[in-house]
């Protein structure tokens, strides 16, 4: 019996190692693949986000008049690119200042200079921890671009080409990565307890802000406000293309509020993406729904384009908060953003705020809503730190980007003769049309 026990014991000890190894051996297998399924949400997140790119382009394609079509597909192809290269070369590091990462290499003064640094292959190259730099450098990209996307939509058919793009170069490479470094990137909102899950104000209402600044100092289009107070009807080339490109931005907003779970390495990251996704979608229908009856209510008929931005109300209104709502409470918050944009919109006409797309109402008023309801549901987010944090980015990116835009007027201007506009930004600006069997109007 002894010797047995002895027997026993030591066969015991013996095991002790290789139970270590193999549990070492299990951690290491978890940890590989967490980094996988983190870093394949951030890119399939990523691709989504990016194809809003297309349903911004096609959103503001059908919302302009033909004769400026082809000047809003430019805005939007250019814009993104200048986007990826200005987030590059300063805006990644500015927005995580002190992060030691491949995108980047060397600073000169508080901002990321130049190189981009070589990237090895190989498992024993990368940090196992989280997710791939790469990754992560590429899904962040898509933030600031669509950031972008809602400047160019509300100052169609008037501005210059260039100056808008240079407005891009500062709006990418500086003003949303200093707003956006002050809660993603570990900065003083974020410590002091502002919510922002995806960017109902980081993202949307700062270019609601960048809109707004640009509208004010450009102006209206000629002849939407009569001097007998009217309103004059400048109806969109296309609404299939505006439709269209609505659903596009819903299917990507998916990936916009999905990703921005930022890991899918557990079960329960899994669950809470799935619980996003089912939000978000819940939050975009009641949007559409609620302006569908609104419109019908107010006006005797339904306006197909307050439908599709109130759709997209309802989308920017569960961005701040998209994981913890009920599925009830995605529906009364999305469709209160879709009653918003029914009554802002005549709103911003009565105050001669000419806003072609309606990306104010949707981005910047919708992106307050969301903000500002984030407590109803998301513990430890107070209604006075919510509207610190709005008012400190509006602020912010307004007084920043009003400041370029005013410099860029001086420096050479930034709206087109009166000739040109009427005869349309396609011919003025670009020399060519998006509809040459057509005539212009």
């Amino acid at each position: 019996m002894k010797l047995r026990t002895t027997l026993a014991l030591g066969a015991a000890l013996a095991a002790l190692p290789v139970t270590a190894v193999a549990q070492g051996a299990d951690f290491a297998a978890a940890a590989d693949t967490a980094f996988i399924l983190n870093s394949l949400l951030f890119l399939v997140g990523g691709f989504l986000v990016f194809w809003m790119a297309a349903g911004f382009a096609m959103l503001e394609a059908g919302l302009v008049r033909s004769k400026n079509v082809a000047m809003q597909l430019t805005k939007n192809i250019s814009l993104f690119s200048i986007a990826a290269i200005m987030y590059w070369l300063i805006g990644y590091n500015v927005m995580y200042p002190g992060d030691t990462n491949w995108i980047v290499e060397g600073y000169f003064g508080a901002f990321a200079v130049a190189a981009l640094e070589p990237v090895g292959a190989g498992a024993d190259m990368v940090d196992v921890t989280y997710a791939s730099a790469a990754s992560d450098f590429f899904f962040q990209l898509m933030f600031v671009a669509t950031t972008a996307s809602i400047v160019s939509g509300t100052l169609a058919e008037r501005i210059k080409l260039w100056p808008f793009l240079i407005f891009t170069v500062v709006l990418t490479g500086l003003i949303y990565p200093i707003e956006a470094s002050w809660q993603w990137g570990g900065g003083w909102l974020s410590e002091a307890g502002f919510s922002d899950f995806a960017g109902s104000t980081l993202v949307h209402a700062a270019g609601g802000f960048a809109a707004l600044a640009g509208a004010l100092v450009l102006g209206p289009r000629i002849g939407k406000y009569a001097r007998d107070g009217r309103v004059v009807p400048m109806p969109g080339s296309n609404l299939a293309l505006a439709t269209l490109g609505t659903f596009i931005l819903w299917l990507g907003w998916f990936g916009f509020n999905g990703g921005s779970q930022l890991a899918m390495g557990t079960i329960g990251d899994v669950a809470d993406v799935s619980r996003i996704f089912a939000n978000t979608n819940m939050a975009a229908a009641s949007g559409a729904v609620a302006a569908l009856i609104l419109t019908q209510v107010l006006y005797r008929k339904v306006d197909l384009t307050m439908v599709l931005n109130g759709a997209l109300a309802g989308l920017v209104s569960i961005t701040a908060g998209p994981l913890d709502p009920s599925l009830f409470g995605a529906l009364w918050i999305g469709a209160a953003g879709g009653v918003i944009v029914v009554f802002a919109v005549p709103m911003l006409d009565r105050l001669k705020i000419d806003d072609v797309v309606g990306a104010i109402p949707v981005h910047l008023l919708a992106g307050f809503w969301g903000t500002m309801v984030v407590p109803v549901y998301s513990a430890g987010a107070s209604f006075g730190m919510q509207l610190v944090g709005f008012v400190s980015i509006g602020a912010f990116v307004f007084v920043a980007s009003i400041a370029v835009w005013f410099a860029l007027k001086a420096l050479g201007g930034i709206r087109v003769s009166e000739e040109d506009e009427i005869n349309g930004l396609d011919v003025a600006e670009l020399g060519m049309e998006a509809y040459p069997e057509f005539a212009r109007g």
